[in-house]
């Protein structure tokens, strides 16, 4: 049985190890699974349909889970959106152009963007922490408290330091919102439905960003001087939160790693109720032989703490986690999304909000697109190819800022942008699903927290020069920026396919032993695994 220690001789962890597998098939395929941590569930055979039939309640528990990204969604959408808004420019302004309009400075734009990247930043580096030693629920608590204080905080700013510290507490909500429930979300999913439960944060993540471009649009259009109006409805997203919170399970997984195995078990035993033939003691052992079997590798290379991270194997899964939202910052993130209506506006499109709708529907009609595929067709072929396809609409942006003015560069660069935007929001949901799935089970916490974090470093970089690049009262690169992103992007772009392996449908168990096998990124799909190998001699 589990315990509440994570430092265990090999000797011990062998003897508690050889007890759980005494429940499984006694034959010498079963005995090689055991030996790598593996077992058959007895649910590999569903098709998806199947499993969203049969896993009802545990899916229900996850797309709850994921809704919480609604509120990130909409606080990024509000963030990137609303210094384009007339009253908030009135409000905030502190230079007057030569013609007598009032303006953001650059300076001052950037600071509240790559504050609520230091936010971010400063979140995932202690959320990790609350979530291994206290639970996923209380990680949930404590970034709904700062959620509340910081929307407290933007609906009393009436000056830019305000603001300024309202981004700073925003980002650190933000930070442990994403370094939280992709983790939860991949500790309850069923393995053959994981991919699609998993990209479901993305897809409330859009639309709250969705949400975010109507309600500025609304304002822009009949009400251009009420800024706070869609600071206020944020306080929605606060109640709903709460509600969500409230009805959420703790984590089975992380019980079972902290040895309490009545509670995950009741748990397990409440998220797969009325599943005929469900049996919750085989279930519990197999997460038990996982944690079990990661620990003994753990206690023979000397890697027990959490800093194991930076270090072999487990590096290279932190690096492989992190690696699609840096590729997210290097093809354009704080260009197309951050400040995507203000460089909109600076490029002189007549209706900057309206093709920020545009592109946040296409960004939602992606999702879908990405939930319906990801398990049939897998994450790495979607993420390569759309990192791949948002590098190339780079390279066309900076095409199009040499070319003539006119009214066809417009358009092109629009369709340009729905591009971007396609790639982008695939690759963010490939991002949310490598953030949850492919760090090994003890390590998962301070995993996902440094991935988001690693990424959040280089978004405050962006959040500094991105302002200065488009702002036709500095560096006025314009369209231009696109060859900024072509350059950075390349070397990201490569690193996507070399680096990102095939995990879909697999155990963690699995990734285990595919990462101790130092199996080659592309050929994870192909490589067949002891829990393949037990259901092949099973059938």
């Amino acid at each position: 049985m589990a315990t509440n220690t994570n430092t265990k001789t090999s000797a011990d962890q062998v003897e508690e190890l050889d007890h759980h597998e005494n429940t499984l098939k006694p034959s010498a395929i079963a005995q090689d699974a055991a030996a790598k941590g593996q077992a058959t569930t007895g649910y590999e055979n569903l098709t998806i349909l199947q499993s969203v039939k049969t896993f009802r309640r545990t899916i229900v528990f996850c797309t709850l889970a994921a809704f919480s990204a609604a509120a990130d969604g909409y606080q990024i959408g509000i963030n990137a959106s609303i210094v384009a808004n007339k009253g908030f420019v009135q409000q905030f302004a502190t230079k007057t152009s030569a013609e007598g309009d009032l303006y953001l400075e650059s300076p001052i734009l950037s600071a509240w963007g790559s504050i609520m990247s230091v936010g971010q930043i400063f979140g995932t580096a202690t959320i990790p922490f609350i979530s291994h030693r206290f639970g996923r629920k209380a990680a949930m608590w404590w970034l709904w408290l700062f959620v509340c204080a910081s929307v407290l905080a933007e609906s009393l700013a009436r000056e830019w330091p305000v603001w300024l510290v309202a981004k700073l507490l925003a980002g650190y909500a933000v930070g442990c919102l994403q370094a939280t429930l992709p983790p939860y979300i991949s500790e309850l999913a069923p393995n053959c439905i994981r991919g699609g439960l998993l990209m479901s944060y993305q897809l409330w993540w859009a639309l709250g960003g969705f949400s975010a471009q109507i309600a500025l649009r609304t304002v822009h259009e009949e009400y251009p001087y009420k800024w706070l109006v869609p600071i206020y409805t944020q306080w929605g997203h606060v109640a709903i939160m709460f509600i969500i919170f409230f009805i959420l399970p703790e984590s089975p997984v992380w019980c079972a790693t902290r040895g309490l195995e009545e509670k995950s078990k009741r748990i397990f035993s409440m998220l797969h109720r009325n599943i005929d033939g469900y049996d919750v003691d085989h279930q519990y052992n197999l997460v038990i032989m996982t944690i079990e079997h990661e620990r003994a590798v753990a206690a023979e290379q000397r890697r027990e703490q959490w800093w194991s991270i930076f270090r072999g194997t487990d590096g290279l899964r932190t690096v492989i986690a992190f690696w699609p939202g840096l590729a997210q910052q290097c093809i354009g993130l704080k260009l197309f999304g951050t400040f995507g209506t203000y460089f909109f506006q600076q490029a002189g499109v007549a209706q900057p909000f309206t093709v920020k709708c545009i592109t946040s529907s296409i960004q939602i009609a992606t999702v879908l697109g990405n939930i319906i595929l990801v398990d049939n067709f897998g994450r790495r072929p979607l993420a390569c190819w759309a990192v791949t396809l948002s590098w190339v609409a780079c390279c066309v942006v900076g095409v199009l800022g040499v070319a003539p003015d006119n009214k066809a560069k417009t358009y092109v660069f629009v369709l340009f942008a729905c591009f971007w935007n396609v790639g982008m929001m695939t690759c963010g949901t490939a991002a949310s699903a490598f953030n949850g799935e492919i760090s090994s089970q003890r390590l998962r916490p301070y995993t996902a927290a440094f991935a988001v974090g690693i990424t959040c470093v280089l978004g405050v970089i962006m959040d500094v020069l991105v302002p200065y690049m488009v702002n036709a009262h500095q560096w006025n690169w314009g369209l231009k920026t696109g060859w900024f992103y072509a350059g950075i992007g390349f070397p990201a772009t490569i690193g996507m396919w070399l680096l990102i392996p095939e995990t879909k449908q697999r155990s963690t168990a699995e990734l285990d032993e595919l990462f101790e096998r130092k199996i080659k990124a592309w050929r994870f799909a192909e490589t067949e695994t002891a829990t393949e190998r037990l259901v092949r001699s099973e059938q």
